[in-house]
């Protein structure tokens, strides 16, 4: 089984009201617990806010710390959920229903593989 990322990306601006975010909390909820069911799932967790980031960079053999995000953006990966799945389409179904849930763009990415080397990804 590969492991995959599934990223929410989330646009700026203030979070839904709670009659809009609690249904799509629920549906992420239902769908979380039906891939703990299935197996496939390893971890997921939300994000705040990149400005709550804090970017550290190596320069001239010491590290510097800025805060605020890497990269400014008008979308910010918001959440994120981990699968392990027998290939990109079985991680894809996964990503299709947090997509028709959440309604918003779900990035679906392979990890390396645990000897460091870069799987191929298989499907599509």
């Amino acid at each position: 089984m590969n492991k995959y990322l599934l990223g929410i990306y989330t646009p700026e601006g203030p979070v839904p009201p709670p009659e809009v975010l609690g249904p799509i909390m629920k549906g992420v909820a239902d769908v979380i617990q039906e891939a703990k069911d299935a197996g496939a799932w390893v971890f997921n967790g939300g994000l705040h806010a990149p400005s709550t980031a804090t970017v550290l960079r190596r320069k001239d053999g010491d590290v510097l710390m800025t805060d605020g995000p890497f990269i400014e953006g008008k979308e910010y990966l918001g959440g994120f959920t981990i699968v392990q799945a027998p290939d990109l389409d079985g991680a894809l179904e996964w990503g299709r229903k947090l997509a028709q849930v959440i309604g918003l763009p779900i990035e679906v990415r392979p990890f390396v593989d645990d000897s460091g080397r870069f799987a191929e990804p298989t499907g599509r």
